[in-house]
């Protein structure tokens, strides 16, 4: 079984690195399928030795083996996310996120770890560079209506359901495209409208009000310890996606929960 652990665990190494390349490359208008990886100040091409997931920022000590520049911890701490993320997926996301019969036994799972990696994109992309990228957010919402209308067609879900999701999605967009409006793009990005319709798809009703109530809650908590830190000042933003993805992911496991809680408090 360890070896079953190491291998899945380096094979998310490899694709946290791809990821890395994803996440810079789409920030900065550049495809991900455009060559080779270079170096972002001396421009020279990566050696695959100077690229090895994990070991090779260690390696050169966080700098580049030309020039000298510093690697963003961004890399390192992606790669391991990655891997510990398909490790858990082994051992538990599996059976947390599955159906029975086929082909959904495989299917399912294989779907929610996809949405996984994407939703690390959106994460680490808003908050690093404040772009949530357009690839992200069309790859999201394909997959999640395909997903319902698939579940839909087989009768795993009823339609009731896909049009409550539909819903939720759609007041999220109007909701979100009025933040952003009002407060003419300076507190809300475009982004976060954006990916809205394929959260309430992933989530429906009612883990979507419970996912962006956390999201602006955990958004609210970050943003006073970061002035009480003298990170950031009065009046200064900080991106919300990464909040909308912690929010999404807290109300996939204990969505159901929380709202259960909540009413019973009432």
């Amino acid at each position: 079984m360890f070896g079953l652990t190491l291998f899945v665990f380096i094979f998310g190494l490899v694709w946290g690195s791809f990821l890395n390349v994803v996440i810079y490359r789409t920030t900065h208008g550049v495809s991900p399928l455009s060559g080779r990886s270079k170096c972002p100040k001396c421009k020279r091409i990566i050696s695959w030795k100077h690229n090895i997931p994990l070991i090779s920022f260690f390696w050169l000590q966080g700098k580049c083996a030309h020039c000298r520049a510093k690697i963003s911890w961004q890399y390192p701490l992606v790669e391991l996310l990655t891997g510990l993320l398909f490790v858990w997926w082994l051992w538990m996301g599996r059976g947390f996120f599955l159906l029975v019969g086929q082909p959904w036994s495989l299917l399912q799972p294989g779907f929610w770890l996809v949405v996984g990696l994407l939703l690390l994109v959106v994460f680490v992309a808003d908050w690093r560079f404040g772009l949530i990228p357009d690839s992200a957010n069309f790859s999201l919402f394909v997959l999640a209506l395909g997903y319902r209308l698939s579940l839909t067609g087989f009768g795993l879900m009823q339609s009731a359901d896909l049009v409550r999701a539909i819903i939720c999605g759609l007041v999220l967009m109007v909701f979100f495209y009025g933040l952003w409006f009002f407060t003419r793009g300076r507190g809300f990005g475009f982004g976060d409208v954006k990916l809205a319709p394929s959260l309430g798809l992933l989530l429906g009703w009612p883990k979507t009000v419970v996912a962006v109530f956390l999201a602006f809650v955990i958004g609210a908590v970050v943003a006073i310890i970061l002035i009480a830190l003298g990170k950031k000042k009065l009046g200064q933003t900080i991106p919300f996606g990464p909040f909308l993805v912690l929010g999404t992911l807290a109300a996939l496991i204990f969505g159901n929960r929380l709202w259960g809680w909540y009413f019973g408090q009432l």
